[in-house]
This record gives C-alpha cells, structure tokens and sequence, in this order.
C-alpha cells in the first residue's frame, strides 16, 4: 500500500512536471514578443543553431534561445527535409515569437534590397552606381554597352554578385525591346532595334517630362524623315565626353561647331552611331510609337517643358521667349547676388541661369 502512494506520488509528481514543461514551452515558443522596431539579421552559411539561437536572444529578438532550440530540434525530427535555418540577410518583424521567426528562418525569407537606376544615365554611371551599392559582391571591371542596360528599380539579396546585376540589366533590356518592336509604329525611319535605342536615347536626354516624350520622337521622326539634321545637344555632350564622364559646364557654340564627331548630330544627318544613354521604358515606348505631328522644332520654355513649333519662324519665336526667360532669371540672381552681399552670402549665377532642357533647332 506504502508502494503503491509512493509510485503514486512520483507520477503525479511527473505529470505535474511534463504539465509544467509543457506550459513553460508554449508560453516561450509561441509567446509574441514585442521589441521597439524591426531588426536585421545576417545568417551566415553552416551556422548551428545553437548559434543562431544564442545571437537572436542577445538581439532581444526571442525571449528564450531553449524553446528556439527545442522548437528547431523537434522539427529536425519531424521534418528533416525541409527544416534546415537557411543562410541570409533577414528583417525579422517587431512582434514575433520564437515560432513565427524559425518559420522564416526555414522559409529562407531573406531581405529583399533594392537598387533604382535612374532613366538616362550612361552606362559608366550606371556601373559606379552598382559598384558603390552595399550589400552585393564582386567589382564591375568592363563598362557594358551603351544602352544595353534597361534603367528601373531592381531587387536583390545580400550577397548578390555585381556582374550577375548586370547581366540582370541587360535581360531586361532585350526582353523589353523586343517586345516593343514587335507593337512598333509601321513606317519608321529606321529599321533596326540598334537605331531605335539609339533614338530613344536621345529622347531620353531631351526631356524629363513622361508626357512629351511621344511628341519629343514624334519630332526626331519628323526630321528624319525630311533628312533635316537632328541638331540636339546630348549627342553633342557625349561626343566631347565620349560617355567617359559628365560634361560639367554648359556648352558652347565652339563645341557644337567644331566638333565633328560622328555623335555631333548638329555635324552628320541622321542618327549618331550608337546610344549616347541608357533609356527607360518609356521613352523606348515612344520612340516606337511616336505622336504623329507636325512639329519639327522644340525649345525650353522655362517650366521644365518644351514649346513645339512648326516653322522655322514661329520656332525663333519660341526661342525669344526662351532667351528673354533666361535673362529675366539672370537679372534676378544679379538682384538676389546684390542683397546676398550685404549679409555676406555668395551665390552661383550658373545654377540659376542654366535651366530647362536642351533645344532642337535648325
């Protein structure tokens, strides 16, 4: 009788324990825990889960690295194809428990960066943005192509090589384009998907308003056909940089004049040899499908657009008013440079005057 009360007592004893195990597990495994903001994580390849476990405690990420461990272990048991952590960059969520963040460790949803190319950029401009982005690896030796990489925002993990980037880049670009030329305007003035970046290029340069753009190609089009010069002042920039750099100073009639490069296309008729940028989908879409007008001249006209003209004369028109904007923003900064030097201040005429987009003229 003594026997059996004792047996008794050892397993109600044990049950109390198993009962009390069970309790303190599910409260520290699947209890939420709060921290003051999101955190980031690095998993690095062949970690323990030991190790992990210890790292994320320290983060304040869980509440207990024993319940992680138990948790990772039992699903070793349960499901060792599909339970391994997962090596990887992790923003791992304010309020989770110890469950929901081996969920993701096991899923492998890591961090997605990501990196937005601008429209119209050069392709070495382009390769210094990538070499300079945190978290890839590997350097970009070779410049790419001129207009080979198509701009936009692309995602990307830690670790991701910077080449692989671009060969991403360049995907996109032929997949893009080809799917545009076969929805292309019929009759363009101009037969080959080369020509066509090559154009959308240039109307990629001339203006940053999306609503111009198909009237901006419908212009170079018009010209083409007519086999006038394009005479625009990008292809003039490029060819003095050879789209090593920037210009960095406005240009000059002795630039435009004297330079007789094939990319100087106020030099050679027709298009320039090659893309002297990088351009968007948009721009890409336009040029395909440019506006079907009548204009063949355009000038700033001092709100970030342009004025379309017909004519050579009502063109000129067009640049008077351009040019008469230009020297009442001149007076201004002279204006505001005086009042500046009263309280001792310095401004840059240069960065006031030179406003708007280039013009096409003949």
């Amino acid at each position: 009788m003594k026997i059996a009360k004792i047996l008794g007592c050892i397993a109600a004893t044990g049950l109390a324990v198993c009962l009390g195990a069970g309790l303190w597990f599910n409260h520290a495994y699947n209890g939420v825990r709060a921290m003051p903001d999101v955190k980031v994580m690095v998993i690095t390849p062949g970690s323990p889960v030991n190790k992990i476990a210890d790292e994320l405690h320290a983060q304040g990420i869980i509440g207990n690295p024993l319940a992680f461990k138990i948790g990772a272990r039992y699903h070793q048991i349960l499901y060792p194809e599909r339970s391994a952590l997962k090596a990887g960059e992790y923003e791992l969520p304010s309020a989770a428990s110890a469950r929901d963040i081996l969920r993701i460790l096991r899923a492998g949803d890591t961090l997605q960066r990501r990196l937005t190319i601008p429209e119209g950029l050069m392709a070495i401009e382009i390769v210094e943005l990538i070499n300079k982005a945190d978290g890839m690896t590997g350097q970009i030796a070779d410049i790419p192509r001129e207009g080979s990489l198509l701009p936009e925002t692309y995602h990307f993990t830690r670790g991701t090589d910077r080449n692989d980037l671009i060969v991403r880049m360049q995907k996109a670009m032929d997949t893009t384009i080809e799917e545009l030329w076969q929805k292309r305007t019929e009759d363009l003035p101009f037969s080959t998907i080369e020509e066509a970046v090559t154009l959308a290029s240039i109307v990629e340069k001339e203006t940053a308003q999306p609503a111009e753009r198909p009237r901006v190609a419908g212009v170079f089009v018009n010209r083409l056909r007519k086999d006038m010069k394009l005479q625009t002042d990008p292809t003039v920039i490029y060819a003095l940089t050879e789209g090593k750099s920037r210009l960095n100073r406005p240009l000059t009639r002795v630039d435009i004049l004297r330079n007789q490069s094939p990319y100087n296309t106020y030099y050679v008729r027709g298009l320039p040899p090659g893309p002297i940028a990088n351009p968007g989908y948009a721009s890409l879409a336009a040029t395909l499908n440019p506006e079907v007008n009548e204009y063949f001249y355009f000038v700033a006209d001092g709100t970030g657009g342009h004025a379309f003209a017909k004519t050579h004369i009502q063109h000129v028109r067009n640049v008077n008013k351009w040019r008469q904007f230009q020297r009442e923003q001149k007076n201004l900064a002279k204006e505001a440079a005086i009042t500046d030097e009263d309280t001792g201040g310095v401004q840059d005429e240069d960065a006031i005057i030179e406003t708007g987009a280039p013009d096409s003229q003949e």
